[in-house]
């Protein structure tokens, strides 16, 4: 199965120039839209649903540059339980990339594992947080749906995916993980930019309280972690383990930070977050 169309939505137009070197867009990419956009109009609710009202297909997919599908089955297999009109989106598995750190490679696995679920708000009691798991990395919305619900949120820092997938779940809709629809996609992150993205993370949790309040996250981190350290211990990769811990702490201190952002002088909070934007 192949896109009929493809909206790519570039943020600033020089760099887009300078990949394409002078040229033309290739004629075999005449299904492909380019929309620019500046560095200021950039949000990770407001960019997408743009992108989605260029768009007119009864399913659309949103995914990310840096991810790539790892044959080509990635539609067909991604689209798949939209065929269920319970569904709302259906978010395929990532895989790591050969460079990938052993932890982070436990991470994906951790969070991708290879069979598929369908969840639903019954599973909030089991699952927790994990009921609003998703990522727009490649995801598949029904297009109906996705107008009913009004779309993501028009102002994200962080988990515009999940922000959806919960007003989906708390709506009476079902969120599937499509395993078999597989991309390719991992970051070997500093320490230094864990702990800008968690910050963001918490952010996005404390001013979406509709959505997180009451659904604590940190089990699912705990439960990772103990994960984690085990598979370093039994592949005699311990010596892994004190730079994950590390790791560890600084994406905990980000979040927490983060999530009580409200509290911290302004200055702070723009020397923490990696979206000045978003506060200004």
């Amino acid at each position: 199965m192949k896109p009929d169309r493809i909206i790519l939505i570039n943020t600033e137009e020089r760099f887009f120039e300078d990949l394409l070197q002078g040229s033309k867009m290739p004629e075999k990419y005449e299904h492909v839209q380019v929309f620019h956009i500046s560095k200021d109009e950039f949000d990770h609710g407001r960019t997408r649903n743009f992108g989605v009202e260029k768009s007119t297909g009864d399913m659309f997919i949103m995914m990310t540059q840096d991810a790539f599908p790892k044959d080509e089955h990635l539609i067909e297999n991604l689209v798949r339980p939209l065929e269920d009109s319970s569904v709302a989106v259906s978010y395929a598995r990532q895989l790591p990339k050969k460079d990938c750190y052993p932890e982070e490679r436990l991470t994906r696995d951790f969070n991708y594992p290879p069979v598929s679920r369908v969840k639903s708000g019954e599973d909030l009691s089991d699952l927790g947080i994990k009921t609003f798991f998703c990522s727009n990395v490649c995801a598949a919305y029904n297009r109906e749906t996705f107008e009913k619900l009004g779309g993501f949120v028009n102002r994200a820092i962080f988990n515009e995916d999940m922000l959806y997938a919960a007003k989906a779940v708390k709506a009476g809709y079902r969120i599937a993980y499509a395993a078999e629809a597989e991309v390719f996609h991992s970051h070997n992150y500093t320490n230094s930019q864990q702990f800008h993205r968690n910050f963001d993370n918490g952010v996005s949790q404390a001013d979406n309280e509709w959505a997180f309040k009451g659904i604590s996250s940190e089990s699912e981190g705990m439960k990772m972690v103990k994960t984690t350290v085990r598979y370093l211990m039994d592949n005699k990769k311990a010596y892994r383990i004190p730079v994950f811990v590390i790791q560890c702490f600084c994406k905990y201190a980000g979040y927490l930070l983060g999530k009580n952002y409200k509290r911290l002088p302004q200055k702070l909070v723009l020397k923490l977050t990696t979206n000045k934007r978003y506060f200004e």
